[in-house]
């Protein structure tokens, strides 16, 4: 489908209904809408972080470039999701792309490759440590509510089951990244105190590699 976006306002969302592709009129609030302007919103999270990653570029060494291309590629299929959740049932149109399970493969090759280089977590790990790191977990929090947007959309119309698959692997990816960038930039991973308390020398061990970390 051909895009031409000549005007931005048309002021014919102003009863509170908006435009499916194909034309249809739905209420701003449908889960239709609400599912696709979540991805659209997690779209823009990546998008933040693709934008500081540049300022790491020594750090992340030889692998820059494949980070960032891997960010662009995932800011193109979040559109991708985007265009398919807009589109009703029942509708098609020459060029119609829709998620596929190579997408589900790609992001699982992807996080085994970031996870060769991490050690198992001996608790779970809170947001931050550094910019990146920080920014991913807001990028994967917003994944996991579009996931669930999603499934509830499910259980009233139909939705590709490649895509709901290709989000929750995507939150998954998203959790490694965050880990992965702070392993390559040296920051430190801050772990939930509750569940170290279970085990003393587990706790021991990791506020030793994060005071190590932090004098890095």
């Amino acid at each position: 489908m051909a895009i031409r976006l000549t005007r931005i306002y048309t002021r014919s969302g102003d009863k509170g209904l908006t435009g499916l592709v194909g034309g249809a009129r739905v209420p701003k609030d449908s889960l239709r809408v609400e599912a696709y302007g979540t991805v659209d919103e997690l779209n823009a999270v990546v998008g933040i972080v693709r934008t500081l990653t540049p300022n790491f570029r020594e750090k992340l060494g030889d692998d820059y470039q494949w980070y960032s291309d891997m960010l662009r590629r995932l800011q193109n299929e979040l559109f991708d999701v985007g265009s398919e959740l807009a589109t009703p049932p029942g509708l098609d149109y020459p060029g119609r792309y829709q998620i596929s399970q190579a997408e589900v493969t790609a992001l699982e090759r992807e996080i085994d490759r970031m996870q060769e280089e991490l050690e198992p977590l001996n608790s779970f790990t809170l947001p931050g440590g550094g910019q990146l790191n920080a920014m991913l977990h807001l990028a994967r929090t917003v994944c996991r509510r579009a996931e669930r947007v999603c499934w509830a959309l499910r259980r009233a119309e139909e939705v590709n089951e490649h895509l709901l698959a290709y989000l929750n692997r995507l939150s998954d990816h998203l959790f490694v990244q965050s880990r992965w960038v702070a392993k390559r930039l040296g920051e430190p991973e801050f772990l939930w105190e509750r569940g170290l308390r279970r085990d003393p020398k587990a706790a021991r061990e990791a506020r030793r590699k994060q005071a190590q970390e932090s004098q890095d």
